[in-house]
């Protein structure tokens, strides 16, 4: 929640200092948020379909269970936001550059929650930098055994994207290239963390936030450059939102 309110805050406030009207995007954030929990679901059960929910497919539904993917949470934002641009005719990449920020902000700090309760820890270590937990109530699959803190290089990796992207923000950069720096950056840190995950692998030796980091980096990185090439060549007029 406190990950959820604090980039929603800074998206608000980004997207009023590029002419959106902040109450648009406060009223707008609901279905944002939904979209995102319904996309982060929809790719944890599929990811754990197999050995989780193949078996009794209603526990799908048990989100007191826990259970979301961040994958999954930013295309069901980013799908949301889409149409709620093309519903409210709003110049999607400047409203996308203007909740990146806020967005790995609140990843950053959502984290702390996967740390807190044992959630989403990597594999077994024997390594100088281990978490173990000793409350019944920890979702590590095993109480006492040292887990690599998988959610802590996220948490680190978050806060630098967040610092590129908090200097980067008042650049004279093209609609929409803050947005798929961000893009570009987590696909790559995200894959390259994920070695010390415990994810299941799904295909070609990856887990699926490596195979979606793939896919994100091959987008995003193309269109970065085409945006950059495009302003070198062309002198850029001010749009408003």
């Amino acid at each position: 929640m406190a990950a959820i309110a604090l980039g929603v805050w800074l998206g608000a406030r980004e997207a009023a200092r590029k002419g959106f009207d902040k109450d648009d995007i406060y009223n707008g954030a609901l279905t944002v948020i939904i979209a995102g929990l319904v996309g982060a679901r929809i790719f944890h059960v599929i990811d754990h379909w197999p050995d989780e929910y193949a078996a009794d497919p209603i526990r799908a539904l048990y989100i007191w269970e826990g259970g979301l993917a961040i994958w999954g949470g930013v295309i069901g934002g980013l799908i949301a936001a889409t149409v709620l641009a093309w519903r409210r005719k709003w110049r999607l990449p400047i409203l996308l550059d203007a909740l990146a920020p806020g967005l790995v902000l609140g990843q950053a700090v959502g984290r702390i929650a996967c740390l807190i309760t044992g959630d989403a820890m990597g594999k077994p270590t024997t390594g100088p930098l281990g978490f173990a937990y000793v409350s019944p109530n920890a979702l590590v699959p095993q109480l006492g055994v040292y887990y690599t803190p998988y959610p802590l290089f996220e948490i680190v990796m978050n806060l630098v994207i967040f610092a590129i992207l908090w200097r980067l923000r008042k650049r004279d950069l093209p609609d929409g290239a803050l947005a798929l720096i961000y893009l570009v950056l987590y696909s790559a840190g995200r894959f390259i963390i994920s070695i010390w995950s415990s994810y299941l692998v799904v295909a070609f030796g990856l887990n699926q936030a490596q195979i979606v980091s793939v896919l994100g980096f091959a987008v995003a990185l193309p269109l970065l450059i085409v945006l950059f090439l495009r302003q070198r060549n062309t002198p850029r007029v001010a749009l408003q939102p």
